[in-house]
C-alpha cells in the first residue's frame, strides 16, 4: 500500500484492510468533507509550494493542513487511483452569485470525474460548504445527501459543457449555479495546476488572496471562520460571532486543528 493510501486512510478513519468500492464512496466523501478544512492560510501567509503529489502528501497528510480545490481534489484523486478507480481531474469555472456571472478567472476550479460501469460521476471535496456528499452522475439525475440536492445539467458555456447545480439544505429553495466544467478536457498532469494556483494567488479578482477564510462541514452543518467573524450552522440555525485576532487564533485551532502560519 502506498504512503498516500496509508496516510489518507489514517486521516479520515478508514481501516487499512478495508476494500474501497463504489458503494463505499459515500462514506469516503462524508469523512473527507468533515476532516479536511477548505482554507487559504498558506496563500495569505505567502507560504505556498508547487502542486505535486509529494507536496500534497506533506501539506494535507503530514502537516495536517487544509487547502483549496486544487489541493483537496487532487489528493482524493490520487487516493481513488491507488484503490483501483478510473478517475480523472477536470477544470471548471465557479459561478459568482453576486455578479450573476462566471468569475472569469480561467477555469480555476478543480474537480474529479469518476467512470464506473458505463456511467460518469462528478466527485468534489474542494467546494467549500457546497460539497455533494455522494457521486453526482452526469446523466442529469438528482442526488440527495444530508446537506442538500445536487445535479449536473448538460449545458455548453464559455468554460465547459456541464454545470453543477445545487440546493443546499436550509439555504436554498431553488436550484443555484455552482460551477461549469469541461468533461472533454481532463487535466493531463497535476503540474498543470500550478498555473491555476498562480492565478488564485496573483489575480486581483481572486476571492482567496485577500484575507483568511476557513470552512468545513460538520455532522450538524458547517463552520466558517474569517479574520473578523465565526459562523456556525447547526441543524439549520445560524450563530455568528464577531471576533478579533486573538479569538481567530483560538478558533482556528479549536475547530479546525490548524495553526496560523
Amino acid at each position: 500500500m502506498s504512503e498516500l493510501n496509508t496516510l489518507f486512510r489514517e486521516k479520515i478513519g478508514i481501516p487499512k484492510n478495508k476494500k474501497i468500492t463504489f458503494t463505499t464512496l459515500n462514506t469516503i466523501l462524508e469523512k473527507t468533507a468533515t476532516t479536511f478544512p477548505f482554507e487559504n492560510l498558506s496563500i495569505i501567509a505567502n507560504k505556498t509550494q508547487g502542486v505535486t503529489k509529494k507536496n500534497l502528501i506533506n501539506k494535507l497528510l503530514v502537516r495536517n493542513e487544509g487547502g483549496l480545490c486544487f489541493e483537496l481534489n487532487p489528493l482524493l484523486y490520487f487516493f481513488l487511483i491507488d484503490n483501483g478507480f478510473n478517475a480523472t481531474l477536470v477544470r471548471g469555472e465557479v459561478y459568482n452569485d453576486e455578479k450573476q456571472d462566471w468569475y472569469q478567472l480561467g477555469r480555476t476550479h478543480v474537480a474529479i470525474l469518476l467512470h464506473h460501469e458505463e456511467q460518469t460521476y462528478l466527485l468534489d471535496t474542494g467546494f467549500g460548504g457546497n460539497l455533494p456528499l455522494k457521486p453526482v452522475p452526469l446523466n442529469g439525475d438528482t442526488i440527495t445527501s444530508r446537506n442538500g440536492e445536487f445535479r449536473i445539467k448538460r449545458q455548453q458555456t464559455e468554460y465547459g459543457n456541464n454545470v453543477l447545480q445545487l440546493k443546499i439544505k436550509y439555504k436554498h429553495t431553488d436550484w443555484q449555479m455552482g460551477y461549469t466544467f469541461d468533461s472533454n478536457h481532463p487535466v493531463a498532469n497535476v503540474m498543470e495546476l500550478n498555473e491555476l494556483q498562480e492565478i488564485i494567488i496573483q489575480d486581483e479578482r481572486s476571492p482567496f488572496n485577500k484575507s483568511p477564510m476557513i470552512t468545513k462541514l460538520t455532522s450538524k452543518g458547517n463552520v466558517t471562520l474569517t479574520s473578523n467573524s465565526f459562523t456556525q450552522w447547526i441543524h439549520g440555525k445560524v450563530k455568528k460571532e464577531k471576533i478579533d485576532e486573538a479569538r481567530f487564533k483560538q478558533l482556528v485551532h479549536q475547530y479546525f486543528g490548524l495553526q496560523v502560519l
